[in-house]
C-alpha cells in the first residue's frame, strides 16, 4: 500500500515528473504515425484540459513528462490521455496496411488486456504513471536532463536537441512540436 501513496498527484499546484510505459515494454513508438498520435493527444490536453507541459520525450516504449495543470486534476488528464491514445493507436494499428507487426502487437495488447478485469479487450499502457513531485529547481533540472538525454543514451541521436519527439529542441532555442512552459 505504500506505493499507492507514493505515486499520486498529491498537490495539483505543483509540477510532476511522470513516466508511463506500454505493456510488456512493447516498442510501439518506432513508427512516426504512432508518435504523432501521442503528440496530438498531448496538444489536445494542453488546449482543452489545462495540461501544462514543461518538458516531454517519447521513446519507443515509454514517455517522460514534466507537467502541471491549470484546470482539471492531473490524474484525470493522464487517465483521459492514456484512454484516448489507447483507442486511437489500437484503431490505427488495426487499419495500418503497412504495419508488419499488426498481429503480434494486437496479440500482446489482448494478452495484457485479459489479465486486467478493467479492460474491455486490449491494454496498451501499463496501469501506473509514477508521478514524482518536483520539489525544487535542482530536482527539475535533474529530471529535465534525464528526460532529454534518453534519446542520446538510446543511441538515436548524438545531441538531445536533434531528437524530434522531445522538448530538448525548445530548450536549445529552437521550436519543437509542442508548446512548452519554461520553468527556469
Amino acid at each position: 500500500m505504500l506505493m499507492s501513496r507514493i505515486y499520486k498527484f498529491s498537490d495539483q499546484t505543483k509540477l510532476y515528473f511522470v513516466s508511463f510505459a506500454t505493456v510488456h515494454w512493447i516498442d510501439i513508438f518506432t513508427r512516426r504515425i504512432y508518435k504523432d498520435i501521442l503528440v496530438d493527444s498531448l496538444r489536445y490536453c494542453q488546449e482543452n484540459k489545462g495540461l501544462e507541459v514543461y518538458a516531454w520525450c517519447i521513446m519507443t516504449n515509454h514517455v517522460h513528462l514534466i507537467i502541471g495543470t491549470n484546470d482539471k486534476p492531473l490524474q484525470d488528464i493522464m487517465r483521459d490521455l492514456k484512454r484516448h491514445t489507447s483507442k486511437t493507436l489500437l484503431k490505427t494499428i488495426e487499419e495500418n496496411p503497412t504495419e508488419s507487426r499488426r498481429e503480434w502487437l494486437l496479440w500482446m495488447m489482448e494478452w495484457a488486456g485479459k489479465k486486467n478485469p478493467n479492460n474491455e479487450k486490449y491494454q496498451l499502457w501499463q496501469q501506473n504513471n509514477q508521478p514524482v513531485l518536483i520539489q525544487d529547481a535542482v530536482m527539475f533540472e535533474q529530471k529535465l536532463t534525464y528526460l532529454h538525454n534518453n534519446p542520446v543514451e538510446a543511441g538515436f541521436v548524438e545531441e538531445s536537441w536533434e531528437y524530434l519527439y522531445s522538448s530538448a529542441k525548445d530548450y536549445a532555442g529552437k521550436k519543437g512540436l509542442l508548446d512548452i512552459i519554461y520553468a527556469l
